[in-house]
């Protein structure tokens, strides 16, 4: 269980994209804390330089401000690099409607870019960020990989292009790609600003504002909340995932399924505040549910996500309440 464990080789370089995000964030923070070298890469289009505030001195970090989009930009940041784990994307299943020629821009091609910059280095391991939206409107659960439904959003298309770029570069080229299909991750860190915010961080600071958080829905809607420690822990053990297992995706979670109404009654206990949900209609291209069938990834990656939603959930409330509270 965990990652703290794991031993990599002494020189071992890794490239994170979308390194000053939430998670690409969380990613360089772990890996420095183990000893090896990082780079993040990272144009802050939705990341920020606090985000890496607390490593930018370590000698063993390098931020890179550069686009993605731009081959070049991609193929000098995977120079000597051993592993990458290229979590720069947009996310936002709202925004990607509003925005779909963006979305295809940054997501497909800037994975593309990346995946086709490690090919040319000869880096050793591409982890790339996949999404539970690409099951789409299957309504089956738990979500099990090879079960997808139809597409409800340019975001849940654009990761599900990466995945198939995946597959083809592992069986025509030989590199060895796995994508990560996350389901809601929360944790330290996670924005919780703007109308695109995640559910959790935009709920605390809401509460903790004294304002009334908005339910999109009847809020009986189910989510595998997922906590970043599980996350880390996902894609540090793929680094040392076997070449039978590459070209493939896998379901990221705990496996567990939290309804928003009850998350919302946790916090404003958790909080110690009484107040009501305002309700508003469904946003477009969400699903109802979702829950994870974990086990394809427990048995070829070795997975095994000791955070539950309870302990992570009690864990970022903290979190929130030390750095929102001035």
């Amino acid at each position: 269980m965990g990652y703290e464990h794991l031993v990599f080789p002494k020189d071992s370089v890794f490239l994170v994209t979308g390194g000053a995000g939430f998670i690409g964030s969380n990613l360089c923070e772990a890996i420095l804390r183990m000893g090896y070298i990082v780079r993040c890469l990272d144009d802050l289009s939705t990341g920020f330089l606090k985000n890496i505030e607390d490593f930018k001195d370590n000698p063993k970090f390098t931020f890179i401000k550069n686009d993605i989009k731009d081959f070049d930009n991609c193929l000098n940041a995977t120079k000597d690099v051993n592993y990458v784990l290229h979590q720069a994307a947009w996310g936002s299943v709202p925004r990607s409607i509003e925005m779909p020629l963006f979305y295809e821009q940054n997501n497909v091609m800037g994975t593309l870019n990346m995946m086709e910059a490690a090919r040319q280095n000869k880096v050793k391991k591409f982890i790339y960020a996949s999404s539970s939206s690409v099951y789409g409107d299957e309504p089956n659960l738990p979500k099990k990989e090879g079960s997808e439904g139809n597409l409800l959003s340019p975001y849940a298309l654009t990761k599900r292009t990466n995945e198939e770029y995946g597959k083809l570069y592992h069986k025509l080229y030989g590199l060895d790609t796995y994508g990560l299909r996350y389901f809601n991750v929360f944790g330290k860190r996670q924005n919780p600003d703007g109308d695109y915010a995640a559910v959790i961080p935009k709920w605390i600071k809401q509460l903790m504002n004294n304002e009334a958080p908005v339910i999109h829905g009847d809020g009986k809607q189910s989510r595998d909340f997922t906590y970043i420690e599980n996350v880390i822990e996902a894609n540090l053990k793929t680094c040392m995932g076997s070449y039978d297992a590459a070209g493939e995706a896998y379901n990221i979670a705990f496996g567990g399924r939290e309804y928003l109404i009850d998350i919302f009654n946790e916090l404003t206990g958790a909080l110690g505040i009484k107040t009501e949900p305002k309700y508003g209609p469904d946003r477009a291209g969400d699903i109802k549910h979702s829950n994870a069938d974990i086990s394809k990834a427990k048995t070829l990656l070795g997975y095994d996500p000791d955070w539950s939603f309870e302990r992570g959930i009690k864990a970022v409330i903290e979190w929130y309440k030390v750095t929102l509270i001035p």
